[in-house]
């Protein structure tokens, strides 16, 4: 399993965009790929975030994580699932998120495709 996002989608080749589920609210219009919205944050929680209230957005994202079965997570998406969403690196969003909550519950690697760096909040 890995991490992207929709613009390097674009790039993809055959199996990658097999292999694409968005975990986004919504999708552009170019993707026609997978999606599990058991992982989208909520519009509310994306109001707020963009209203500067990032504390509403972590506390209610964690939530979501809670209330789900990481197992469960990977059988419905695939272990070779790419989750994607709208920000690029070095930008953290909600899949950076998933990817850490499936390490730790599921002692797996989600690495990030084609990105070595840092990440920032």
């Amino acid at each position: 399993m890995k991490t992207s996002y929709f613009t390097k989608y674009k790039d993809f080749d055959e199996d990658q965009r097999l292999k694409a589920v968005s975990i986004a609210r919504g999708e552009p219009d170019y993707y026609n790929g997978k999606s599990y919205k058991q992982l989208a944050p909520r519009w509310e929680m994306i109001h707020e975030f963009r209203k500067g209230n990032k504390e509403f957005y972590d506390l209610e994202y964690a939530k979501i994580l809670t209330d789900l079965d990481p197992e469960k997570v990977v059988e419905d998406t695939s272990e070779n699932a790419i989750l994607l969403c709208w920000e690029k690196p070095p930008d953290i969003c909600h899949r950076r998120w998933v990817a850490e909550w499936l390490e730790e519950s599921l002692g797996i690697e989600v690495p990030e495709l084609d990105y070595d760096g840092e990440y920032t909040w």
